[in-house]
Order: C-alpha cells, then sequence, then structure tokens
C-alpha cells in the first residue's frame, strides 16, 4: 500500500465544493481544509505507485479548481494508536 499526502492550492469560492469531488474519488482516504499555504490536503491510500500516478496526474487534472498540488509520499507511519496497541496487550 502507498500512502501519500497531498497539498492543493485551491480557487477559494470553491473549496467546500471541491473538497467534495475529491473526497469521492477512489484511493482518496481523507480530505482536510486547513490553514496556512495550503487550501486543502489530500490523504491517500493507494495500491502502488501506478495508482498514485493515475489518481495525482488523471483523475484530479480534470476537477475544476485546482491551482497548485505538491504530493508527498509517506514512507511509514507513526501514531499515537500504533503505540497504545502495542501496549495494551493482555487487557
Amino acid at each position: 500500500m502507498v500512502t501519500a499526502i497531498i497539498l492543493l492550492k485551491a480557487v477559494r469560492n470553491r473549496i467546500n465544493e471541491l473538497a467534495q469531488e475529491l473526497a469521492d474519488i477512489p484511493g482518496v482516504s481523507e480530505v482536510f481544509s486547513v490553514s496556512g499555504q495550503y487550501d486543502l490536503v489530500i490523504i491517500a491510500r493507494v495500491r502502488d505507485n501506478d495508482e498514485l500516478a493515475e489518481l495525482a496526474t488523471n483523475r484530479m487534472a480534470g476537477i475544476e479548481g485546482i491551482l497548485q498540488s505538491e504530493t508527498m509520499l509517506a514512507f511509514r507511519a507513526f501514531s499515537r494508536h500504533d503505540f497504545e496497541g502495542m501496549f495494551a496487550v493482555g487487557f
């Protein structure tokens, strides 16, 4: 499984609609509207790099309102949830 974080700058009056359109794309796990330099953050979870390329270059390219994107590949996940599971053995 490949996990990617995609940062988007969007047309201001399309942010909410754009977020919903993106959330409906297979492979998109979550979409967050955020403050700061970017408008939306997408968490994508796909089978392989080819599927990620399809998502980022073909499916997203056809959606109106995306001004700029930056895609980052996740190497490893670290979360509180993972650590709680390790120490909950036998409870």
